[in-house]
């Protein structure tokens, strides 16, 4: 018998792959990959790098919040960025969302995300004892 369970919520864009929101096993919770899609009506939202990094946040919120936990279990964040000059945008949208300890973190520049986003949000969050 597994232990894993599909983490899923329409208050956060449905997967466009074939891949779940998130995926827990045990205490930990494996949350894919947000972009800055709109949960409903699945488009990009209008906006700098501040308006996508906010609703990236917020759609991660959700997930966390469908499997029993909040953004402040995160232990491991990656983040993937199209333009690493927007970096510092970026961790202050970080700090409106995240309070200390922070995650762990990585931060990566890339040459393109789906749907033309300009940041995408993956991570690892442990729940419970």
């Amino acid at each position: 018998m597994s232990n894993k369970a599909v983490i899923n919520t329409d208050q956060a864009p449905a997967a466009i792959g074939p891949y779940s929101q998130a995926i827990k096993a045990g205490n930990t919770v494996y949350l894919s990959g947000q972009i800055p899609l709109d949960p409903t009506t699945m488009e990009l939202v209008d906006g700098d790098i501040v308006a996508q990094t906010r609703q990236v946040f917020t759609n991660m919120k959700a997930v966390c919040e469908e499997a029993a936990g909040t953004l402040q279990d995160i232990v491991k964040l990656n983040l993937y960025l199209v333009n690493l000059d927007d970096f510092a945008k970026v961790n202050g949208v970080m700090e409106e969302f995240f309070a200390k300890p922070y995650p762990a973190r990585a931060a990566v520049g890339v040459r393109a995300l789906p749907k033309g986003s300009q940041v995408e949000a993956e991570a690892v969050m442990v729940i419970g004892d």
